[in-house]
């Protein structure tokens, strides 16, 4: 791996930038809005894995996530009209499985759902659910990138199992640290 030595390049700034493969393209694009959202969520976990004690048993999984959300960020960075997929580019076989595998561990870990819960808790599963609501947004911007681009199916099922598997980590981080879910309260009764 060799060594960044500048990090600016001056060409973005007439708000162009360029995907994978070279082309340009506005930084307003669709396509950028769909994969920033993605690097956004990214972020997002990499504070949940710094709430997260350390050793919780689902703080590899996280870290395992933003691994694959870089590969999501490829993908979707990638015209296939104009640019081969990079075999980086694309959700690691079996992703969807291990999401849905670690869901029912967690769910099956917790007490049956008593209603509609409010996020909070702990700061950590406050964090999850935030991650949750950034992945939901990732999704509805890949799902308009689909409309008008390839996007590969299994992109879109890894982000909605993902938002999926947020929720019961919020509980799960909850539950651990002995923290009652705050239920909705329908104001309109």
């Amino acid at each position: 791996m060799r060594k960044i030595t500048k990090v600016y390049t001056r060409r973005g700034d007439k708000g162009l930038t360029s995907l994978v493969g070279g082309k340009r393209v506005k930084k307003c694009d669709v396509r950028l809005e769909a994969y920033g959202t993605v690097d956004e969520l990214s972020a997002q976990l990499g504070m949940l894995v710094a709430l997260m004690a350390e050793d919780d048993a689902e703080r590899p999984m996280v870290l395992e996530i933003q691994n694959t959300l870089f590969n999501v960020c490829t993908h979707l960075a990638t015209d296939q009209s104009t640019t081969e997929l990079y075999p980086s580019a694309r959700v690691p076989e079996g992703a969807v499985a291990l999401l849905e595998q670690h869901i029912d561990q967690l769910m099956g870990e917790l007490p049956e759902a008593q209603g509609f819960i409010l996020s909070g808790g702990t700061q950590a599963a406050a964090q999850a659910h935030i991650c949750r609501t950034v992945c939901r947004r990732a999704e509805r911007r890949i799902v308009a990138l689909a409309e008008e681009a390839e996007v590969g199916a299994e992109v879109q099922q890894y982000v909605n199992r993902l938002s999926d598997y947020l929720f019961a980590l919020a509980k799960k981080i909850n539950f651990n640290a002995g923290r009652s879910e705050i239920l909705w309260q329908n104001a309109c009764k």
